[in-house]
């Protein structure tokens, strides 16, 4: 038996009381001017928590007078009701009193009742999240006012067995922390070695990529889409990486006939994006892919992989930022396209750096083999947890 499981036997065996949420909480309305010492400004953001506002975004800017902000101590939590739905709600868990804008709720909890660490747990859980989309204001705007809190009803189990819940979760969330670093760490090994790699010395040749690759304009027109068919692939489906394709807009086979009279994509080809966000590149996966327009097709004459990492190489991001026309709207020219400076480089040698990168692209980006797949597969197993724990047969009062 799990010490969870003998809290619950010796503690509830016959189920918890359930509460509503907004029993366990109280509504905070201090304001600025009541506090006039208190100046750091907050942020709550979706991803990050409780943010400072300068160290938010660059160009994050709070009104000047804080005067009407609401006060934010530690361990209150603060939420937006307009964007709630996206997790925009967070505890201070630790640092200074600060303000945040009036625009955000602000709550404290009761600890004597509801440990903090297990609210923020129960707070994201599915069942919460079902129910605040349930609750949430009719119209064309998504709000969730402080009072709809008092609708959610949870099981409220001993402290005790909230605190054991909290440790167990923890170790998920430890975990999922720990490889995200580890993940971050491998990305940054593989820029090192990936630039290292590809700065060759003053000796070696540089030739121009017409020289080594055919390429080809996309047709520029706008397609019809559908459910199913061959994949669209448009300036915001390339990035720096694959394609994913079960993402990607279809057409049509008639469509595909049209777009693919130029040139025929085919699997580990290129393609790069020349408007707007011009100068990504990203490998194409299959043979059934077609053109959207603003890119343009790479297809090489030398190895096509070695091709890809030189093209996403600082060295010619650098040349293609110098090199694009246009104000408002950049543009990269098929002209300045086919003038990207390459290094002749002997295919062995091609394939040696291609076989280092492709251990460290594995790592960092597979979704279905690298770190990412597993980061993956653990913030699921937490997620599944996280609900199985936080749920609780109801005590039925005699």
């Amino acid at each position: 038996m799990s010490e969870l499981d003998r809290l619950i036997h010796a503690l509830c065996p016959n189920g918890v009381e359930h509460l509503s949420i907004g029993s366990l909480i109280s509504r905070e309305r201090s304001r600025g001017k009541e506090y006039p010492d208190v100046k750091q400004v907050y942020v709550v953001s979706n991803t990050q928590g409780i943010v400072r506002a300068e160290e938010y975004r660059e160009n994050t800017i709070h009104s000047e007078d804080t005067s009407n902000y609401t006060v934010l101590r530690q361990n209150m939590v603060a939420y937006n009701p307009s964007r709630l739905n996206i997790g925009s709600i967070a505890r201070l868990k630790d640092g200074e009193a600060g303000l945040v804008s009036p625009m955000y709720v602000v709550f404290s909890i009761d600890s004597n009742k509801i440990l903090y660490e297990y609210f923020d747990y129960l707070i994201t859980s599915s069942y919460v999240s079902s129910k605040i989309d349930a609750f949430k204001e009719e119209g064309a705007r998504f709000r969730f006012d402080f009072s709809r809190w008092d609708w959610i009803m949870i099981p409220l189990p001993p402290l005790e067995i909230q605190r054991e819940i909290v440790r167990i979760l923890d170790n998920f969330t430890k975990l999922i922390a720990e490889l995200t670093a580890e993940l971050t760490a491998r990305k940054k090994q593989y820029e090192f070695y990936k630039q290292k790699l590809l700065s060759f010395d003053g000796d070696t040749q540089y030739g121009l990529l017409q020289d080594v690759a055919d390429i080809y304009d996309s047709l520029h027109q706008t397609p019809k889409y559908c459910p199913e068919g061959f994949s669209m692939i448009r300036v915001q489906d390339v990035k720096s990486g694959y394609i994913d394709t079960s993402k990607a807009l279809k057409v049509d086979k008639e469509t595909y006939q049209v777009f693919i009279k130029k040139y025929k994509p085919q699997k580990n080809d290129i393609v790069v994006s020349r408007v707007g966000s011009y100068g990504n590149f990203a490998i194409i996966p299959d043979d059934n892919c077609c053109l959207g327009q603003n890119t343009a097709v790479i297809h090489a004459t030398i190895n096509p992989k070695f091709l890809y990492y030189v093209l996403t190489s600082d060295v010619i991001k650098t040349w293609i930022d110098s090199n694009v026309k246009g104000a408002s709207q950049k543009s990269f020219s098929l002209a300045d396209i086919k003038r990207i400076p390459i290094p002749v480089v002997e295919l062995t040698k091609q394939g040696q750096i291609v076989d280092i990168l492709d251990r460290f692209d594995t790592l960092c980006n597979d979704i279905s083999a690298g770190l990412p797949a597993e980061i993956e597969a653990r913030q699921k197993q937490y997620e599944y947890y996280r609900d199985k724990l936080l749920t609780f047969k109801e005590l039925i009062a005699n």
